[in-house]
């Protein structure tokens, strides 16, 4: 049965085909056959009416060759009569017969001018019409002057000239040529007329077939007006049903759109609310920040100031001891240095490209940022076994990463505990930890001995949002974000803990190995002693009019010749009035303008004059386009670090970094 539907869908499909496009071959084939009939008949037809006009053409040399010949032996007879009578109207008679002849010949030349078999004929026969006028010519004129004896004798003569029977020869030679012509000439016209008869007869049987064909035409057009009837009941069907599924995607589409939208709005809503934990995780951490760095900045305040206030008493009496408080308030002053930059660069939110880091001297840099964020009732151990191996991460990140984890581990231990840093070598097998690849990692562990947790809560840990603390105390999202800023550098983290026992943390990452020459870029510069330079007139360009006072003081206790500027707005006038100036030590932050605005809007004449800027912001300053390459140094600083900052400048010096503030 399928067999038998599948034949009948072949023939219906080949039916439907040989009616769509037979008509159309027929069509084709008979205007081809029209078109080849009428142009062959045309061509007939004037291949007829060719070979018709030669035949005239013939005829028409015949003749005048004829009538060329019959007059010149007319005019000839005429010159015999004209000799013998001496009638001078007999004289001109023969020149008026020689004069038609001549013509005769011209229009026999001009008629047989495209028959290139008769022009050779022709010409010779005109050569030798001329000779013959000539010589008549020559017997008028004799005969005019009366010798009629020698005119005889010389007609005569002439009867039996060569020239006479060349003319002769020569116009039977072009008769001839011209029988033959025409006899050829003639076989064409019947042939002509042959082909026409053929093509009339071939148009009749023509218009036969072609009523046949318009029969059929006719026949299959019904069949296929018939078909299309059908095809067109069929497709108003499809149409019906395309509308009725159109109506269906249309209710559809507008049910998605609507769920689309809801999608939106509760994508937009957490977002929001995703925004407003990331603040309120910040804000804890400021909060949790806040009491230790007050504390910590009110004890270094209070060694300064109690410091300068017991120098000030035993100055006179005790110089000495006066010198030992001196040396208490500078140690205060420069933690509370190191203290500040330590922080701005926590806080600092750019995003930071990796570098090699030394693990261990990144903790140890951290343990006072550390401990004023857990508090006095825990107590910390480092315990650095990385030994020389580095790691090449974010430093700022993993600093906050290091900080959240200490952070987590407080509130684990409620306040009260120890707290354990370690990092360490370890050589780990392909996917030994995770999907760590094989090869040598370091390893950094934060542990405590804390409430720790269950397996159900250490499953979960990572989860976004997910937090077992209090409302208000935690985001959940410390630790997810810690989970992908390992795993973005290529290492992995583990978490073992029990309940009751504590949680330890560990963070695998890969061991870094630098260039030769590496750890020699990254020790610090300034330890080098400072260049001598003899004193130079330096424009001091500050705001602050006390940090403008003891700048002053200190580059002339360094032996320069400083020249004070309040407001950048002056430099230019102050530059123009003392031309002896070598050196520039600006402010950054001031009103109007900065201080690298100041030095682009400088006067070309004084674009080589080496710049300083002194800055108390902490951030990468030596990094920023705006300084221009010039050298950067950071409040607070000592005069040792303000004198290798002058020799850097009038060096020349632009090496990056810039100059630490005292510590």
């Amino acid at each position: 049965m399928a067999d038998g539907f599948f034949m009948d869908e072949h023939a219906t499909g080949w039916r439907a085909f040989v009616a769509r496009f037979l008509p159309l071959v027929l069509v084709i084939l008979l205007v081809g056959s029209l078109g080849t009939l009428l142009y062959s008949a045309s061509h007939a037809a004037r291949d007829h009416e060719r070979a018709l006009k030669e035949q005239r053409r013939s005829f028409e040399v015949i003749a005048l060759a004829r009538a060329f010949e019959a007059k010149t032996a007319r005019a000839e007879v005429t010159l015999a009569r004209y000799v013998i009578s001496l009638d001078p109207d007999t004289g001109r008679l023969f020149q008026d017969q020689w004069r038609t002849a001549a013509s005769q010949l011209k229009t026999l030349n001009y008629t047989t001018r495209h028959s290139d078999w008769q022009r050779g004929n022709v010409m010779a026969l005109q050569a030798a019409f001329e000779q013959r006028g000539k010589t008549l010519s020559e017997i008028g004129l004799r005969t005019t002057y009366d010798q009629k004896m020698a005119a005889l004798a010389q007609f005569h003569q002439a009867g039996k000239s060569r020239d006479l029977m060349r003319i002769t020869a020569l116009l039977d030679r072009v008769i001839q040529a011209e029988n033959a012509r025409l006899q050829e000439r003639s076989q064409a016209v019947s042939l002509a007329g042959d082909r026409n008869a053929w093509f009339g007869k071939t148009s009749q049987l023509f218009g036969l077939v072609l009523l046949v064909c318009v029969l059929f035409a006719l026949w299959f057009a019904n069949a296929a007006y018939s078909e299309r009837r059908n095809a067109r009941r069929q497709a108003d069907d499809e149409a019906e049903r395309a509308d009725r599924l159109e109506e269906a995607v249309a209710t559809r589409t507008a049910e998605l759109s609507d769920a689309y939208e809801r999608l939106k709005k509760e994508t937009a809503e957490r977002a929001a609310a995703e925004e407003n934990l990331r603040q309120m995780q910040k804000m804890d951490a400021v909060g949790q920040l806040t009491g230790g760095i007050a504390h910590d900045f009110n004890n270094m305040l209070a060694v300064v100031v109690g410091g300068l206030e017991l120098a000030k008493r035993k100055l006179r009496l005790k110089p000495q001891e006066a010198n030992r408080h001196l040396d208490n308030a500078m140690e205060g002053a420069n933690r509370a240095a190191a203290l500040t930059r330590r922080l701005l660069a926590f806080a600092r939110s750019e995003p930071l490209l990796p570098s090699a880091v030394d693990p261990d001297a990144l903790v140890a840099g951290l343990s006072d940022l550390i401990d004023r964020s857990i508090g006095d009732q825990i107590t910390m151990a480092f315990e650095n076994e990385a030994k020389g191996w580095r790691i090449f991460v974010d430093q700022h990140q993993m600093e906050n990463a290091i900080l959240n984890l200490c952070v987590n581990a407080r509130d684990a231990m409620d306040g009260r505990g120890r707290l354990i840093i370690r990092t360490g070598q370890v050589q780990l097998a392909h996917h030994e930890v995770g999907e760590c690849a094989g090869g040598e990692y370091v390893t950094l562990s934060v542990s405590n001995d804390g409430c720790g947790m269950t397996p159900e809560i250490l499953s979960r840990v990572f989860e976004p949002f997910f937090t077992t603390k209090p409302v208000g105390k935690g985001t959940g999202l410390g630790l997810s974000q810690i989970f992908g800023f390992v795993h973005q550098s290529e290492g992995e983290i583990r978490i073992e803990s029990e309940p009751g026992r504590g949680t330890s943390v560990h963070l695998y990452l890969p061991r870094h190995i630098g260039a030769e020459g590496e750890d020699a870029m990254d020790a610090p510069t300034l330890d080098r002693e400072p260049v001598l330079h003899p004193p130079t007139r330096i424009l001091v360009v500050e705001d602050d009019p006390r940090v403008l006072n003891q700048t002053m003081a200190a580059l002339a206790e360094l032996g320069h010749l400083p020249v004070a500027c309040d407001h950048p707005s002056k430099a230019v006038k102050l530059l123009a009035s003392h031309r002896d100036i070598g050196l520039i030590v600006s402010d950054v932050l001031m009103p109007d303008m900065t201080g690298p605005e100041m030095v682009r809007t400088l006067p070309a004449v004084y674009a080589h004059l080496p710049v300083l800027f002194v800055t108390g912001y902490a951030g990468d300053t030596a990094e920023s386009a705006d300084f221009g390459g010039h050298e950067v140094l950071r409040k607070p600083y000592t005069l040792t670090v303000l004198a290798q900052a002058l020799s850097n400048a009038l060096s020349g010096s632009h090496h990056p970094g810039t100059a630490a503030a005292a510590e």
